[in-house]
């Protein structure tokens, strides 16, 4: 017997609370419902259903296999619905969140683009820089960038994201290159001031030991000038005012055309990542899932980031 006609004779029965309301639906006996309900315990080795003349009751095993039963099921019917041309179409409203400046620049240009795809999709872009509440505040899903806290939110990571130590060309022929981390206190310092979000500092990985080991320390490099916008930071940069700790997805195509160069490259830290995360639901939308999965084939593309 088909195990698939099983778990989904076991999910209608649950729900209708009835092997003749089950049958009904499907056009057959009710005996045949009771066979396939029969097969599945049988395969299984356990008591689902308590069976009555006048009801049926779950079992303590039976309601939580139930759970993963709606969950696969979805899951199957979702897969099946983003691949087939006469599928399902997605539909309803998406509300989402990211930060301000990365979501300016690698979040809002795809809404169109995700909207030329599924037109029957409309969507809402909170971008913020403060630490939103995705389950208590609606979204149904937030983008973010960095280390995660623990949390009950599940995360999808998206792309890998760096942050290196930069500078316009200018300022390195100025004032030279700093050989390790600790020289940075001889250098100007572009940084976030103390309001901002980046509070653990600008992140390094150095020697530790004598075996090639290595460790990653946080420093605060101090200057003249610091912003709580990191865009600023950026344009700061860009006209040679000093040294910024920037992510890759900010400077990557500055890099690219030299209008910025790296330095400290010996002591970068390991990167860290781009997230979608999302609350715990046994049932994700379709819409949102094809959201998420449309931001990770962009962010997958090998010229994406290239001109950004």
């Amino acid at each position: 017997m088909d195990k698939l006609k099983q778990l989904e004779t076991f999910v209608a029965v649950a729900s209708r609370g009835s092997l003749t309301a089950a049958a009904r639906q499907e056009n057959v006996a009710p005996a045949i419902i009771g066979r396939r309900i029969d097969a599945l315990e049988a395969r299984l080795g356990v008591k689902l259903m308590v069976r009555t003349t006048r009801r049926i009751t779950l079992t303590h095993e039976g309601s939580a296999f139930l759970e993963d039963c709606q969950r696969l099921l979805t899951d199957l019917s979702n897969a099946e619905a983003s691949v087939s041309a006469g599928g399902v179409k997605a539909s309803g409203h998406v509300r989402i969140t990211a930060p301000a400046g990365f979501g300016r620049r690698h979040v809002a240009p795809l809404v169109p683009r995700f909207r030329e795809l599924h037109p029957e999709v409309t969507l809402s872009l909170n971008l913020s820089d403060r630490v939103v509440d995705v389950a208590g505040e609606g979204y149904d899903c937030a983008v973010r960038v960095g280390d995660l806290p623990d949390s009950s939110l599940v995360s999808v990571r998206l792309a890998d994201n760096r942050r290196l130590c930069v500078a316009a060309p200018g300022y390195v022929q100025r004032h030279g290159r700093p050989a390790t981390p600790a020289d940075l206190v001889r250098f100007d310092c572009l940084t976030l001031s103390s309001d901002a979000s980046q509070t653990r500092g600008w992140a390094f990985s150095v020697p530790a030991g004598t075996a090639g080991e290595r460790e990653i320390i946080h420093l605060r490099p101090g200057g003249p000038l610091d912003c709580s916008d990191g865009q600023v930071l950026h344009e700061w940069c860009l006209s040679g005012q000093g040294i910024a700790w920037r992510s890759t997805w900010e400077v990557e195509a500055d890099l690219r055309a030299g209008r910025l160069v790296t330095v400290l490259d010996d002591f970068a830290a390991p990167p860290n990542g781009i997230y979608a995360l999302f609350p715990q639901r046994r049932h994700l939308a379709l819409r949102v899932r094809l959201w998420i999965d449309f931001l990770k084939h962009e962010y997958g593309r090998a010229d994406y980031w290239a001109g950004r």
